[in-house]
C-alpha cells in the first residue's frame, strides 16, 4: 500500500470525526452535542431536542410540490372584472385535502362539538340548511336530508359560511394533534380533558404538554410529534394546485411550456381519452335549464352536488378542483389584489392596502369591505367559464349557499421539497 493511500485513508477518518460529521446534520439527525457550545443535549445543562422523523403524516392531505407558476385567468374575461390578471409568482409546497370536506366529517366534527363544548357554540356550528329553500323550485327535501341522511355521507358538505370553515379548521387541528401527541406519549396514554369551544373545563392533563387555561389542549411544536395548523388554502395555494401544471411538465426543462384553461388538459370539458371518452369531467351547469342531460344519456350525472370522489382527479391527485362546489380560500377580496400581493406566497390580509373605506359600501355602490371572502372554483349550478382555475368571485365571511364548501391545506414545515 503507497503513502497516499494511507494520507487518503487519514484524510477520510479524519472527515468522519470532525468537519464532515457537522456537516451532515439535520433536523432528523442534530447530533448528540450542540455544535454552538458544545454542550449535550437531553441532559440537566443541556436543551431538550426531541427526535423528530419529519413531519407526520396529516390525515385526507395530498402533497402538492410548489414551484413557479402564472397564476391569473386564462380565458376571457366575460365578467369584464380584469381582477386577476397574469402574474408571476412561486408557490412553496404545501399540503392539501385530497377531497372536499364532506358531511360525515361534518357530522363528526358535531359530534365531538357537542361532547366539549358550549351549546351556543354547537348551534353556531350547525350548516344552514335552508340554503337549499326556493320559493319557485321544490328543493324542499334537500333542507331535511342533504345533511344527515347516510346517502349523502361523502357530498360535499354546504351551507358553510368563511368563519364556519376556519372553527372547523381549529377542531380538525386540535383533535388530530391531541390523537398524535397521545401516540406519541410515553406511557400510551392521555387524552383531551377540556372543551375547545366554550368549553367544558374538567381537570386533567394532557400527553403533549398539560391543559391550557380554557381547557383545551397545549402542544408544544417543539417536540415535532405533531402537524401544523389545518387551515383553508390561500388563493394562490388553490389555484396553483388546481392548474396542476406538474402534469405537462417535461423532466429536466424548466419551462412551463403549457397552460391549461381547466385542471385537466385541453380546451374542453369532456374526457378526450380512452374508454371514457366524451364523458364529462366535471359537475357543473352546461346550460339553461340542463344540469345533467338527458335520461339514459347523463353528461355530468348530477342534479346537484355529486360525491366527493367523483370525476378524475388532477394531476396533483386533488378531486373536483374544477365544479361541484365552490370553495373558501383565506384572502379577502380586494379587485387589484394581483397588482399589490408579493410574488412569494402571495396573499391578501385585512387591514393592510387598499382600504375598506374606499368603497361606497354604505351607499350601496359596492359590496367590497373586510369580511368578504374569495370563493373559486366553479359549482354544480354554475356554467364552465368558473371552472377556470383564474376565475374569482366573494360572497360575505358569515353567508353560506348551497354551491360553496371548502377544503383544508397545511404548510410543508421544515422542506423545500
Amino acid at each position: 500500500m503507497n503513502i497516499s493511500k494511507y494520507l487518503g485513508l487519514a484524510l477520510v477518518g479524519a472527515c468522519t470525526l470532525t468537519a464532515c460529521n457537522k456537516g451532515g446534520r439535520s433536523a432528523t439527525n442534530p447530533g448528540k452535542y450542540s455544535s454552538t457550545t458544545g454542550i449535550e443535549y437531553n441532559t440537566d445543562e443541556g436543551m431538550k431536542v426531541s427526535d423528530y422523523q419529519g413531519i407526520p403524516e396529516g390525515p385526507g392531505l395530498v402533497f402538492i410540490e410548489g414551484g413557479r407558476t402564472v397564476l391569473g385567468s386564462a380565458e376571457e374575461d366575460v365578467a369584464m372584472s380584469h381582477d386577476n390578471l397574469e402574474r408571476t409568482v412561486t408557490l412553496a409546497s404545501f399540503y392539501m385535502d385530497e377531497v372536499e370536506v364532506a358531511n360525515i366529517h361534518w357530522l363528526e366534527y358535531l359530534h365531538y362539538v357537542r361532547k366539549d363544548s358550549a351549546e351556543e357554540f354547537y348551534m353556531s356550528a350547525l350548516p344552514d340548511t335552508t340554503v337549499w329553500a326556493r320559493e319557485l323550485s321544490f328543493n324542499d327535501p334537500y333542507v331535511d336530508y342533504y345533511l344527515r341522511y347516510p346517502g349523502f355521507r361523502y357530498f360535499p358538505v354546504v351551507g358553510v359560511s368563511w368563519l364556519q370553515a376556519n372553527d372547523f379548521c381549529t377542531w380538525r387541528t386540535a383533535k388530530v394533534n391531541e390523537r398524535l401527541a397521545s401516540d406519541a406519549s410515553e406511557d400510551g396514554g392521555g387524552s383531551r380533558k377540556g372543551g375547545l369551544f366554550g368549553r367544558k373545563k374538567n381537570k386533567g392533563g394532557d400527553a403533549a404538554e398539560g391543559t391550557s387555561e380554557d381547557g383545551g389542549v397545549k402542544i408544544a411544536i417543539e417536540n415535532g410529534n405533531t402537524l401544523p395548523n389545518y387551515r383553508l388554502p390561500t388563493e394562490a395555494e388553490w389555484e396553483y394546485a388546481a392548474q396542476a401544471l406538474i402534469g405537462t411538465q417535461e423532466t429536466g426543462n424548466e419551462n412551463q411550456e403549457n397552460k391549461r384553461i381547466y385542471p385537466w388538459d385541453g380546451r374542453q370539458v369532456r374526457n378526450p381519452y380512452g374508454k371514457n371518452q366524451g364523458q364529462f369531467l366535471a359537475n357543473f351547469k352546461r346550460g339553461r335549464g340542463d344540469y345533467a342531460g338527458i335520461a339514459g344519456s347523463l353528461n355530468d350525472g348530477a342534479m346537484i352536488t355529486e360525491q366527493v370522489f367523483s370525476y378524475p382527479p388532477n394531476d396533483y391527485g386533488l378531486y373536483n378542483m374544477a365544479g361541484n362546489v365552490n370553495e373558501w380560500v383565506q384572502d379577502i377580496y380586494r379587485p387589484l389584489s394581483y397588482e399589490d400581493v408579493e410574488d412569494l406566497n402571495p396573499f391578501r390580509r385585512n387591514g393592510y392596502l387598499d382600504p375598506s373605506e374606499k368603497y361606497d359600501k354604505k351607499g350601496y355602490q359596492s359590496l367590497i369591505d373586510d369580511h368578504v371572502r374569495v370563493y373559486k372554483g366553479g359549482s354544480w349550478r354554475d356554467v364552465a367559464y368558473w371552472l377556470s382555475p383564474g376565475t374569482r368571485r366573494f360572497m360575505a365571511e358569515d353567508s353560506a349557499t348551497a354551491t360553496i364548501g371548502f377544503r383544508c391545506a397545511m404548510i410543508n414545515a421544515g422542506s423545500n421539497k
